[in-house]
């Protein structure tokens, strides 16, 4: 027989458990592919709204060699209703896919040609407010690279705004070396606290394009929700 108190400590244990579960809502991240050239990107994400737990979804095109986006290559849907008990709001983004199928055919997007992974983060903390570090190597090409991140985070609360950039040091088979920046550190971000690589993508063919993945770590109401964009390098 379980006793009362053991059922108010069972109480509690799930009170929290909620409560740390809706502290934000986190994105999941998905790579829709490239263009065959590699010239276009295409990434979406998708979660839960954690105050009215609508599913959302967000679809991205990005010009590679630009690093910007595709004309009308930002749309997003956010459903009206909350979802049912069990699920993970992809119908959202399912929703907003066959909404702009218009959109991957003009670029010729495609799900076979998703690129070569180059580094993938497995760390599950917290991304570091100020930057970070990583080395990988492109096997097929010989590259080797090593990226720094590097971030400034100014003012708290709902003044809190940031802005990084990407120092990508490459050195090519033959001892060549380069330098480039990725990103912009001029744009301010509001509410976002940190940011952290998360993977890098080679463009498929001989583009020279790499797609760095970043998660950015946004101030909310009840704590903090995760987000993704892209950044871009042309080689």
């Amino acid at each position: 027989m379980v006793s009362k108190k053991t059922c108010f400590l069972i109480a509690g244990i799930l009170v929290l458990s909620t409560s740390t579960l809706w502290a934000g809502d986190t994105a999941s991240f998905v790579d829709l592919g490239f263009s065959p050239d590699g010239k276009t990107y295409m990434f979406a994400q998708y979660g839960i709204e954690s105050g009215t737990l609508r599913p959302w979804a967000d679809l991205f095109a990005v010009d590679v060699i630009r690093n910007d986006f595709v004309p009308g290559g930002r749309v997003s849907f956010t459903h009206n209703s909350p979802v049912a008990a069990g699920s993970d709001g992809s119908g959202a983004l399912y929703r907003l896919i066959a909404r702009n199928a218009a959109l991957t055919e003009k670029y010729g997007v495609s799900l076979i040609h998703q690129g070569q992974p180059l580094y993938i983060s497995l760390e599950t903390d917290d991304a570091n407010s100020r930057g970070e570090t990583i080395e990988f190597r492109d096997f097929e090409s010989g590259n080797s690279y090593k990226a720094t991140l590097a971030s400034v985070v100014e003012g708290s609360g709902g003044s809190l705004k940031s802005s990084f950039q990407i120092t990508l040091d490459k050195v090519s088979r033959n001892g060549d070396r380069k330098v480039y920046a990725v990103g912009n550190p001029h744009i301010r971000r509001p509410l976002i606290a940190s940011y952290k690589i998360k993977k890098v993508l080679a463009a498929p063919g001989n583009s020279g394009g790499l797609i760095f993945v970043i998660e950015m770590k946004r101030q909310a109401a009840t704590g903090f929700d995760i987000r993704y964009m892209v950044e871009t390098v042309n080689q």
